[in-house]
């Protein structure tokens, strides 16, 4: 082999191992991105969202963030720490004449009642759904902005599903920011019985 054949030879081979190395590496980094997003819970999810940079744009998107804390509360493990987090990521969500009704602190006391019936009764909340953005229902009022929309939840307690049909009343802020201003839980009228009136 001549010393012109020897010297491409040589280039191409430390080519070969710089693209093989690069392939490597960028491998590696793409696996450990993936395991990271594997092993996060979806509590770490919700806790890391920066709701003072990103705030949810829609009412719908409103009620589907905080109905992902809301199953965090009653589906998902978490430490004492989280919970306190959780519940102020709620609050985030709320109008201020909601967060009014109730101090941080009686918010929180109120929502371990509620989380510990829940776990008595062996009760979670599998799944949710979000109206669709064409069934919210917007309107103008005493100088406000308003929006009316619908979720409906999935309670598995022990081995059986029920579901709860929740309506939810947003509002937007000076900041243009959609709140949740209150919503209730629908009673489901029981279904005529054939014969029955």
């Amino acid at each position: 082999m001549d010393k012109r054949n020897l010297k491409n030879f040589i280039v191409l081979f430390i080519l070969a191992l710089l693209i093989i190395g690069a392939f490597v590496l960028v491998t590696k980094r793409g696996s450990r991105r993936d395991e990271s997003n594997i092993s996060r819970t979806a509590v770490e999810e919700v806790l890391d969202r920066d709701l003072s940079k990103n705030y949810p744009a829609t009412p719908k998107e409103v009620v589907k963030m905080y109905s992902e804390i809301t199953r965090c509360f009653y589906a998902e493990d978490y430490t004492e720490d989280q919970l306190v987090e959780l519940a102020e990521q709620s609050r985030r969500l709320f109008d201020d004449e909601l967060r009014a009704n109730q101090t941080d602190e009686q918010y929180l006391m109120n929502l371990r009642t509620v989380i510990s019936n829940y776990k008595e009764e062996k009760r979670t909340i599998s799944s949710f759904s979000v109206a669709s953005a064409s069934d919210v229902d917007y309107k103008e009022m005493d100088g406000y902005k308003w929006a009316h929309l619908m979720a409906i939840y999935t309670i598995k307690t022990n081995h059986a599903f029920d579901t709860s049909k929740e309506e939810y009343l947003l509002r937007k802020d000076p900041q243009g920011h959609w709140k949740i201003y209150g919503w209730r839980v629908i009673e489901e009228e029981p279904a005529l019985i054939e014969g029955q009136q």
